[in-house]
């Protein structure tokens, strides 16, 4: 086999020129992102638009370091969200990758309010109040109703609290792909969110809350990071045992279980955008409209 021909000196002075200059740009680059002289969105859409730019050549995770306040714990979730490897530079992301990171970007920048956020807590915390307020107080937020395979509870309305439906119809809407999201909670009854309201309400521009259980928020979360998730939280734990207790559907040894699926729900409250406190339901109610910017009627 023959020996690989060396590369003229002239050729490899030129090329470790070429790859100076090319770090420098690229550090130039994240420099006016870091010191806010350029927006992030408007590094993306030129490497975009020019794919031999400084910015095109830039990896994603670089990208993102840029920005302010985002550590590398951060940035690493972030790409895992959006589903973009850490090799992959700004100007090789494909068409559905680019959308999810712009609307990242304008979401975090403020660019656009957040038009689908999801309701979240521990078992008992009072979500169901809250977006009952919020249904009842601020017809502009269109509040999904759920689907589930339990039983209604008393007062409660098919069609308005909750979608009650067989086994068998779930299982349907599950291979039909009608569910955003779908799960087991507390080892019994099987709950999911239907898609086509949600579509039909984002692409007509309306506002979208979704009160869902934790499984569900990190499922709403792989398939549509643009989405805002809030984590509702009880005062102490000593209003969250007695909230539990004091509705009195469920049984002892139920009651138990609920309080032993809440800790490790409240556990979970830091993967969440915002916390809020539930000390009283109006309140929270307004501070969950005010992050979806939609004015009271």
């Amino acid at each position: 086999m023959s020996p690989r021909p060396t590369p003229p000196d002239v050729d490899r002075v030129a090329a470790a020129r070429a790859a100076v200059a090319a770090r420098r740009a690229r550090a130039a680059v994240k420099n006016s992102i870091s010191a806010r002289e350029r927006t992030p969105t408007e590094v993306a859409e030129l490497a975009w638009s020019s794919p031999e730019s400084a910015e095109a050549s830039l990896r994603v995770r670089d990208f993102l370091m840029s920005i302010p306040s985002l550590g590398a714990t951060r940035v690493l979730k972030v790409m895992t969200e959006l589903g973009i490897s850490d090799k992959k530079r700004v100007g090789g992301l494909g068409v559905r990758q680019r959308v999810k990171l712009l609307n990242y970007l304008e979401a975090r920048a403020g660019g656009k309010p957040a038009r689908l956020v999801v309701l979240a807590g521990p078992t008992a915390v009072g979500k169901g109040t809250v977006s009952a307020y919020i249904r009842e107080n601020y017809p502009d937020v269109l509040l999904s109703v759920s689907a589930t395979t339990r039983a209604p509870r008393p007062g409660e309305i098919d069609g308005v609290h909750y979608y009650f439906v067989s086994d068998a119809e779930f299982d349907r809407m599950i291979a039909a792909e009608e569910l955003l999201e779908y799960a087991i909670v507390h080892n019994s009854y099987r709950y999911g969110t239907p898609r086509p309201p949600i579509d039909k309400a984002l692409a007509e521009g309306r506002r979208v809350l979704l009160e869902i259980d934790l499984q569900g928020a990190r499922l709403v979360r792989a398939s549509m990071p643009e989405a805002l998730l809030v984590f509702l939280l009880p005062p102490t734990w000593e209003e969250l045992v007695r909230r539990l207790i004091g509705r009195g559907t469920e049984e002892p040894a139920e009651q138990q279980r609920r309080l032993e699926t809440a800790r490790v729900e409240l556990a979970a409250q830091d993967e969440f955008d915002v916390k809020i406190v539930n000390v009283e339901v109006s309140s929270a109610a307004r501070e969950v409209v005010e992050l979806m910017a939609v004015p009271r009627a």
